[in-house]
């Protein structure tokens, strides 16, 4: 995995909706499984989303935790 999405994922707001100017990494898994039914947003916003989609679904984000601080 790319380092620099896994920053990405702790500083990138997101930029519009119910969510917005919320930190990526904090937004409810509830809010992505909807976004994965939906079908995520084109280019790199949908991509980070994804990313973070299946970092929650499997239990990783342990992994960003380092980041945050």
């Amino acid at each position: 995995m790319d380092n620099e999405i896994l920053i990405n994922l702790v500083s990138m707001k997101m930029p519009y909706g119910k969510y917005k100017g919320w930190t990526l990494c904090n937004l409810p898994e509830p809010y992505l499984v909807w976004y994965h039914a939906k079908g995520f947003p084109a280019g790199k916003l949908g991509m980070m989303l994804n990313t973070l989609y299946e970092i929650k679904l499997n239990g990783l984000e342990y992994l960003l935790e380092p980041l945050k601080k």
